[in-house]
């Protein structure tokens, strides 16, 4: 699919489906033929600057949607700047983009101004002797956080995103939903695409800033806001990651919502454990777990009605081919990026993920963890720290969990309860809970209450949550070694 496709199918929604909303935001609301109208004015101001990557720099909302389509229809490459990055690794993506060009909003202006960048008007400018060396046909730069300082740009091209978007459209079709909500950042390539989904389905779009939502940074949820805006905003789709779908659960659970307005709820991002997935479906909450990677455009696997295996990531799309290495590691076909920013053009048939993994007699992908997070225990058993910790974290007990066990006869955790007033023996049972469900090779045999949550800030975390793993071993190796006396024979 190319961007005239997209475009034939809105203008279709607009001839044929003039006044059902299109996109609502928190104060403007716009049709089908609105939505298109405003997209193609931005799309004639973009197609009469240089040419160059368009970085956006806007909170959720219906004008980063329509700028962001705009860019696409123009066939200029877009740069979505996250908000949970810092503030000098969105210098780095601007920088290393040669960004001329930019639609900011308030909370990037200072940034802007100190990269030498000038408000005119509607863009802010820089002027540039050059542009970026993009693998041609890049239609989007998104960048991954990695697990070290310094972020890399993936480029796609347009019809690897819209054909991924139209797969998803497909998978959710016979729950029909027709109102989606976005919960994560527009700058997370998983609801970009989400949201492209929805529209080439006809759906109704809801887009809000993510402090309305309740969304603080990489991790901080104000549940009473999310809650409302859930109910409020008549969703019938999501996508979440792991820790937004279990305070869903859990807020039906105890009657604050109910699952009946839900009809396809996708989560993805991060490994999602059984009893997570197994209290969604108690409740009647219809959720389909995916997989998939920045590189390969977001979405590899994807459950979905009809084709649902709890406890797998579903069976590839069916543009996608996926085979294991011989260390078992995940590899893809028919959905590659372009190239990563500043090194030379992908041009290989297969991918490797970094994942490890199974398929199943039925095609169905279970996965095992990152292959660099892997570590053998004393005994011999390949333990990937990925699982364990999900089984820790997503029982509305543990925030953050970090799990070792290399050459070790027993595996340790450095635990943060999700509520610092936790007393140790609702701490101790939430482990007795999650080790019940794991072999005992994986279970954990010693852990520590950490003093203060990993963070950003100090190093331990990365800016969109994820552990730093060398840096935890580095600052805890004292703490770690205690923990060892315990499950020595």
């Amino acid at each position: 699919m190319q961007p005239e496709d997209l475009r034939a199918i809105l203008h279709g929604y607009a001839n044929h489906l003039p006044q059902p909303l299109a996109l609502r935001g928190d104060t403007r609301r716009y049709t089908y033929a609105q939505l298109l109208a405003e997209v193609e004015q931005r799309e004639a101001l973009l197609r009469a600057e240089p040419e160059g990557v368009l970085a956006l720099g806007l909170d959720n909302g219906p004008e980063a949607l329509l700028w962001d389509l705009a860019a696409l229809l123009s066939g200029r490459p877009c740069l979505i700047l996250p908000p949970f990055f810092s503030p000098a690794q969105r210098a780095h993506c601007l920088e290393q983009c040669q960004v001329g060009l930019a639609v900011v909003d308030a909370n990037f202006t200072n940034e802007l101004e100190g990269a030498g960048f000038q408000a005119d008007g509607t863009f802010w400018r820089k002027s540039r002797s050059g542009h970026a060396a993009l693998p041609a046909g890049t239609a989007k730069v998104t960048y991954t956080s990695g697990t070290t300082g310094q972020p890399k740009g993936v480029c796609l091209g347009a019809d690897a995103l819209l054909r991924v978007a139209h797969e998803l459209q497909t998978a959710s079709r016979p729950t029909a939903p027709a109102h989606y909500l976005a919960v994560l950042p527009l700058a997370v390539l998983l609801e970009n695409l989400g949201i492209y989904a929805a529209l080439l389905a006809g759906a109704c779009v809801t887009l809000l800033p993510q402090r309305q939502m309740g969304i603080q940074g990489a991790s901080g949820v104000d549940w009473q806001k999310l809650l409302a805006s859930v109910v409020l905003s008549g969703a019938q789709s999501l996508i979440l990651v792991p820790q937004l779908l279990l305070g869903l659960v859990t807020a039906i659970e105890r009657g604050l919502l109910s699952a009946v307005q839900f009809r396809f709820v996708a989560v993805g991002g991060a490994r999602v454990s059984k009893d997570l997935l197994s209290r969604a479906a108690k409740v009647g909450l219809p959720v389909f777990e995916g997989y998939g990677l920045s590189e390969c455009a977001s979405v590899v696997c994807l459950n979905r009605p009809g084709a649902n295996r709890p406890g797998s990531v579903g069976r590839p799309l069916p543009h996608v081919r996926v085979r294991l290495a011989d260390d078992g590691e995940v590899e893809v076909s028919g959905s590659a990026l372009l190239g990563y920013l500043g090194e030379p053009p992908f041009t290989g048939d297969w991918w490797p993920t970094g994942d490890l993994g199974e398929l199943d007699a039925d095609g169905y992908l279970h996965l095992k963890g990152r292959k660099k997070h892997q570590f053998i225990t004393s005994f011999g058993r390949n333990v990937n720290p990925d699982w364990v910790e999900a089984e820790l974290t997503q029982r509305g007990v543990i925030a953050q969990a970090f799990v070792h066990g290399e050459g070790l006869p027993g595996n340790l955790a450095l635990l943060w309860p999700l509520d610092p007033q936790c007393d140790a023996q609702t701490l101790a049972d939430a482990v007795a809970g999650a080790n019940a469900e794991l072999p005992d090779y994986a279970r954990i045999r010693a852990w520590h209450r950490l003093e203060t949550p990993f963070s950003a800030a100090d190093g331990l975390l990365t800016t969109n949550g994820r552990l730093r793993r060398e840096a935890i071993l580095a600052r805890y190796r004292g703490t770690l070694l205690e923990l060892e006396n315990e499950v020595k024979p």
